[in-house]
């Protein structure tokens, strides 16, 4: 039998004395999803989804990680009101401790934080792996440590890549057993859409507002969040939050874009290009020839260049009072 990993950071109004049950624990963390999705105006399908799950986990006469065990994220998704994309949550969840798609909605994800967790992973290479690499996630550190990607940060041998390559084998390996697998690429061009409208909406000043727990200690509800959809994937976007953002002034610029779909949940950074033939454009972070190419192939290169340049320039001047704004209620507070 196995344990739910209880590392989780789960928001509940109260906490009993004794642990919860397994199964009570990752339902009341399918409720809140299902609050959080309800109060940010996303479409009531959605939170009704997660609602209906968490009622199918309570019902359950074995724990389900237990079941997880037996039939693996298949099986689960066989369950009355569970499907593919909860049964992923769940195994997630089972797995690791950790929801992403909680933390997305609570608009406090670090990524680099989350690559600490690896053994021989501190902040400075963390930063440096998510800076230059544009990695997000754990599988996405695996994929470059494996592709040659990672070797090729100054200061990392051979003999600690593979100590990397060893930690991740071993942390990842208990997720795939629960039907966890690495996500394909999403398209640059809905990336950059999904871009377009969080930062259009955000500066209009029509999106919900959500109360970030980090960086903000007058518990303000200050960070814009989107929940929109392209076909059959749903994307989440906010400004970062994370101190790297913070430190360079880029709250108001870089824009973190998470994606459910049936296969996998995703997510990538959108910025504005500092130099080269795309400066002051908006680019998908780790995939800048990508977005070179997407830029290219367009029929009037130099006028969606500039288009995006005037526009990134138009939203940020709208944009900047409001965060300039928070930054001084925060710093009146020292």
């Amino acid at each position: 039998m196995i344990a739910v990993a209880r590392n989780v950071d789960v928001d509940f109004q109260s906490t009993p004395a004794a642990p919860l049950p397994e199964n009570e624990l990752v339902a009341r963390v399918l409720d809140e999803v299902a609050d959080l999705l309800a109060t940010q105006e996303a479409k009531p399908y959605r939170s009704q989804a997660f609602r209906r799950g968490a009622a199918t986990v309570r019902s359950l006469d074995m724990p389900v990680a237990d079941v997880l065990e037996a039939r693996g994220s298949e099986g689960l998704a066989r369950l009355p009101h569970i499907g593919a994309g909860l049964a992923r949550a769940i195994a997630e969840f089972v797995s690791t401790g950790r929801l992403r798609r909680l933390e997305w909605l609570r608009g406090h994800v670090d990524t680099e934080a989350l690559l600490t967790t690896i053994p021989g992973v501190g902040p400075a290479l963390a930063h440096r792996i998510h800076e230059h690499l544009g990695v997000h996630s754990l599988e996405e550190l695996e994929s470059a440590a494996h592709d040659g990607r990672l070797a090729h940060l100054a200061g990392l041998g051979p003999r600690r890549v593979q100590s990397l390559k060893d930690s991740l084998a071993q942390r990842l390996r208990r997720a795939r057993l629960h039907g966890l697998r690495p996500s394909a690429a999403l398209p640059i061009a809905e990336l950059l859409d999904v871009d377009r409208e969080y930062r259009s909406r955000a500066a209009a000043g029509n999106l919900h507002l959500v109360t970030p727990r980090r960086f903000n200690p007058q518990h303000r509800a200050w960070l814009p969040i989107l929940h929109t959809e392209r076909g059959d994937r749903r994307y989440t976007a906010l400004f970062s939050n994370t101190a790297r953002a913070h430190t360079l002034n880029k709250t108001h610029d870089w824009v973190i874009i998470y994606a459910e779909d049936e296969g996998a949940d995703r997510q990538a950074t959108v910025v504005t290009e500092r130099s080269g033939p795309l400066e002051g454009s908006r680019v998908v972070r780790g995939r800048e020839r990508e977005s070179l190419q997407y830029y290219r192939t367009d029929a009037a290169v130099a006028a969606e260049t500039a288009r995006a340049r005037k526009a990134a320039e138009a939203m940020r001047a709208q944009l900047e009072p409001m965060f300039r704004a928070h930054a001084e209620r925060e710093s009146g507070l020292h």
